[in-house]
Order: structure tokens, then C-alpha cells, then sequence
């Protein structure tokens, strides 16, 4: 892919490897890949048709159509308001159905203030059910503050502290 995008123009965005950029006739073109999956952006409709048809060309692949999906987010774009808005619902809703949280009261904020959590409160042993569910859920938070909740970065930095003793 990276011979492919060098020969068309591309460059990459400062350190970042998985951007690439390229002006075309004008139309800046902007790239983005994670693995098989790429969002090409460009303001000029006719320069993006003609490099995905030139990318879709060289590598098997398939075009889906605006973007409404990407790396378990639902995307909605506004073009009169030139807003992206990301969010992750169907995987929280499938998060709290998994680990049987479905019916929980929602909390104005993700942990109460001030709470600092201490090792010496972990169980040392704890049953490997329990130790699964728990890694499960943290790892869970860690998705969704990577992607759409950096306001929960706190608890999930104090929660995944103790994966190893709950």
C-alpha cells in the first residue's frame, strides 16, 4: 500500500504512518487506514471518485459508500454545519448487555469525586470468573475512551491499575 500511495503523490502526516496526504488538481486528498479499512477525504468530488477508482483498481477491495461506520463508531456528518459527529451506542448498549449492566441507574459522572483506590482493598486471590469479567469490562472502558469518551480516562486509568487483583 505504501509503494502504492508513494507512486500516486502521497505522503504521510508528520509521524503518523497510517495518514497519508496528496493534492491532485487542487483537491487535497486526505487518507486514513486501519488494517483493510480506509476513509478517503477530499472536497472535490471528481479528484476523490478518481483516486479511489485508481486505489479500488490496484488492490481487491470494495467501495461502501459515505462514511457512516468506521472501527466500531457510528459516524454522522453535517455538510451545511461541516460537523463530524462519532459516537459509539451500538457497542455501549452491547457492552451493557454483555456484563448485565443494562438496567443500571445512569450516573452523572463515572466515579464518584476524589476516589482513589488502593491495593490494599484487591482481593488476592480472586475467582477467575471475576478476574475475567473485570479485565473485560476495563478493557471495554479503554475502547470507548480511545475513541469517543476521553472524559472517562480518569476511571479507567484508577480501574485499570488493579487487573490483576480486582
Amino acid at each position: 500500500m505504501s509503494v502504492f500511495l508513494a507512486k500516486e503523490g502521497c505522503a504521510t502526516v508528520g509521524f503518523e504512518k497510517s495518514m497519508w496526504t496528496v493534492t491532485i488538481d487542487s483537491a487535497g486528498i486526505l487518507l486514513r487506514a486501519h488494517i483493510d479499512d480506509f476513509v478517503i477525504e477530499c472536497a472535490n468530488r471528481q479528484g476523490l471518485d478518481g483516486f479511489r477508482a485508481r486505489l479500488l483498481d490496484a488492490f481487491e477491495g470494495t467501495y461502501e459508500g459515505a462514511l457512516q461506520h468506521y472501527l466500531g463508531c457510528e459516524v454522522t456528518l453535517d455538510m451545511e454545519k461541516g460537523t463530524t459527529y462519532l459516537s459509539q451506542t451500538h457497542y455501549a448498549e452491547e457492552i451493557l448487555r454483555t456484563y448485565n449492566f443494562w438496567n443500571a441507574t445512569p450516573r452523572l459522572t463515572s466515579m464518584q469525586p476524589n476516589t482513589r483506590l488502593n491495593k490494599d482493598d484487591c482481593d488476592k486471590n480472586p475467582a477467575p470468573d471475576f478476574l475475567r469479567r473485570y479485565r473485560g469490562i476495563v478493557g471495554s472502558l479503554g475502547y470507548f475512551v480511545t475513541m469517543t469518551r476521553p472524559d472517562l480516562a480518569w476511571a479507567y486509568s484508577e480501574l485499570s491499575k488493579y487487573v490483576q487483583f480486582p
